[in-house]
């Protein structure tokens, strides 16, 4: 499991988005914005961004954020690393992933799902929460400009 939510490149670390959530949200789920308050996705539409946690304030990444704290968002772009909250299941290196209601990933096998990440771990039955490694989709655009 990874101590981070964003794995990699350094060199291209993304931009974030700092706004307060509008519940008790751990980070590695995604999340969407309004421009006030950062709210869990619902599902694989509309700008999806990655909920990490504040390093600076030596915030890990399995401590919740309190509802209405400023949380830290990262504005996800393809090819990149992170480390995310995955629904219950069972998943194999490569599959492909979208984004359920709950705000975690999932597989995307439906055929009819966008796929915005494929699973970069050596392969796990996960419980619904427990984080493991993803790559963002470069085949798709994630979200609105």
């Amino acid at each position: 499991m990874a101590n981070v939510i964003y794995r990699g490149p350094i060199a291209r670390e993304p931009q974030t988005i700092n706004l307060p959530v509008a519940g008790a949200y751990t980070p590695g789920i995604f999340v969407t914005s309004n421009g006030a308050e950062l709210t869990q996705a619902t599902g694989p539409t509309g700008r999806l961004l990655l909920l990490s946690n504040r390093r600076f304030y030596e915030q890990g990444p399995d401590d919740a954020y309190a509802a209405g704290e400023t949380g830290v968002a990262y504005r996800v772009e393809g090819d990149q690393e992170y480390s995310a909250q995955f629904a219950a299941g069972t998943y194999t290196k490569g599959q492909p992933l979208t984004v359920d209601a709950n705000g975690q990933l999932a597989s995307a096998s439906t055929g009819s799902a966008l796929v915005v990440a494929y699973y970069d771990g050596e392969g796990a039955t996960l419980t619904a929460g427990q984080r493991d490694d993803i790559v963002l989709a470069t085949n798709v655009h994630i979200g609105a400009v």
